[in-house]
């Protein structure tokens, strides 16, 4: 199992993380254990069936792509662009995404802004600006900047692909609505929480916030089929 790096060599003003990366289902454990220790509410939802679930993306450019390309459509039609896409682009690093043209982008059913965020994105890994590669190294809050500094990418983004693709242990995407809606739920409130509030609420789940979105999601799942509504 990969244990996390310090970031002691790469800047001594950014405190070194500790724990295992969610790459394994021994580092999603310690998390669910942490996070029954730091809060009730965590606990009572574990307790209930909310078990969270080890999924995982290809990272780097590829599993980054992903992430943008299924943005805002359904998931067939996700599907349908990103075999149009990866037959075009077997080898989609950000380099072949820079020579690729437009033209054969939009063919693969790829929009104008997503064109855009693909190669923003592919420019700063090259240029060095997203070093895609270490930031699972990075507290999340700091790799999270690097990645919203880029063009087209945005915080549900960035958060998606360091839980996702890194399986970061603290990443926490906030303006996810079933998290908010899983959040209002296991609180007890009238309102479903903004982004805002739901990261402020996740600070008492540092630095297990990613493993607290998964119990959330599970959560979420097990409530809307209580109430017979479909998953979103």
């Amino acid at each position: 199992m990969r244990t996390r790096t310090t970031l002691q060599a790469i800047s001594p003003l950014i405190p070194a993380v500790t724990g295992p990366l969610l790459d394994s289902a021994s580092a999603l454990q310690e998390g669910v254990t942490a996070l029954t220790a730091l809060d009730p509410v965590m606990a009572r939802l574990l307790a209930e069936g909310a078990e969270p679930v080890l999924r995982k993306r290809a990272p780097g450019f590829e599993g980054l792509a992903g992430i943008v390309v299924s943005q805002q459509i359904s998931t067939a039609s996700a599907a349908a662009i990103w075999s149009r896409l990866t037959a075009c682009l077997p080898d989609l690093t950000a380099e072949a995404l820079v020579a690729a043209p437009d033209e054969l982008l939009r063919g693969a059913g790829l929009s104008a802004p997503k064109i855009r965020t693909l190669r923003a994105a592919a420019d700063a890994i090259i240029g060095g600006a997203l070093p895609l590669d270490t930031l699972h190294a990075l507290p999340a809050d700091e790799a999270h900047r690097l990645m919203v500094a880029v063009h087209g990418i945005g915080p549900w983004t960035a958060d998606v692909y360091l839980l996702f693709c890194l399986g970061h242990p603290d990443a926490f995407p906030a303006g996810d609505l079933a998290l908010q809606e899983a959040a209002r739920l296991a609180d007890g409130q009238e309102t479903r929480p903004n982004a805002a509030a739901l990261t402020a609420r996740a600070e008492a789940w540092r630095p297990w916030r990613g493993v607290a979105a998964k119990v959330l999601w599970a959560y979420y799942r097990i409530a809307k089929a209580r109430d017979g509504a479909p998953l979103s």
